[in-house]
């Protein structure tokens, strides 16, 4: 099937972004921002500081790009609740960082926030945003989750930004899927693909978990788009897994410990390029 005859074929975003094979993003997982419950009145610098250092590591060890995510505004807020205090520290964080850390760069606010995350690209320059649940619903942590294309694509299209990708979630970590259960894995494909998204995402059900090799060709067959492991990439398991996908965002793993609230080890970045150079 792959997703033909469902809208026109579009170029492929990894290769356009990244200009190679097998794109690697880094995750930047924020320290609390302004207005969270784990925040403590650290300076805006310090945050900064934070995720600069872990943007540098990451591009010393040869990673492709880099996601911006306020990972420590724990609980995470509904989309409609995102503050503008979270906008504006997340925005100010992405330009200092990008500033001296010249990688390609995508932006997700914590949960399903593909408004925010536009505006805040916008204001970057930023390559792409990630979105969580796109298209149909589910239940997550938050409650009651629903797609967000209609009126993300909209807003896309009133801040002209027509060059911005949006890379999205088939199957979303930390929900449950019972709401769409009925409807085969093809056909959740084949919903973002009708919903103009422009890089599908394959995950495990939560933060660090290895994503399945089945969910990944399970998308991967029915479309054309570029797919992406969204969780649980190692340099244990890359070589099992490159074969079949475009990309990979990686947090955990490259973290020290392979906790991801810890800083980035770089010597495990390398080891994870090692292996994705061999099969580029």
């Amino acid at each position: 099937m792959n997703g033909i005859g469902i809208l026109p074929q579009k170029e492929n975003s990894i290769k356009k972004i990244f200009g190679k094979k097998k794109a690697i993003i880094g995750m930047i997982h924020t320290k609390a921002l302004p207005g969270s419950p784990r925040y403590n009145g650290e300076s805006m610098e310090e945050i900064i500081a934070f995720s600069m250092a872990d943007a540098k590591a990451l591009e010393a060890a040869g990673v492709d790009g880099l996601m911006f995510e306020n990972a420590w505004d724990i609980p995470f807020s509904r989309p409609e609740d995102i503050g503008y205090d979270t906008v504006a520290a997340l925005t100010v964080l992405v330009q200092e960082v990008t500033r001296e850390v010249k990688l390609p760069f995508g932006i997700n606010y914590l949960a399903n926030a593909v408004i925010p995350s536009m505006a805040t690209a916008k204001a970057t320059g930023a390559f792409w945003v990630r979105c969580n649940q796109w298209v149909n619903a589910y239940v997550a942590n938050e409650g009651l989750m629903d797609g967000q294309s209609a009126k993300a694509m909209r807003f896309k299209k009133s801040i002209m930004a027509d060059d911005l990708k949006v890379m999205v979630d088939v199957h979303v970590k930390h929900g449950s899927h019972s709401i769409v259960a009925d409807r085969s894995l093809e056909e959740q494909t084949r919903d973002n693909i009708f919903y103009d998204a422009d890089m599908l995402i394959a995950t495990g059900s939560r933060t660090g978990d290895a994503t399945p090799l089945s969910e990944v060709k399970g998308i991967k067959e029915n479309t054309q788009l570029p797919v992406l492991v969204g969780s649980g990439l190692t340099a244990e398991n890359a070589a099992e897994l490159l074969p079949f996908i475009d990309g990979a965002i990686v947090g955990s793993s490259l973290k020290v410990d392979g906790v991801w609230w810890n800083p980035v080890d770089e010597a495990r970045a390398k080891a994870l390029m090692d292996v994705v150079n061999r099969f580029r």
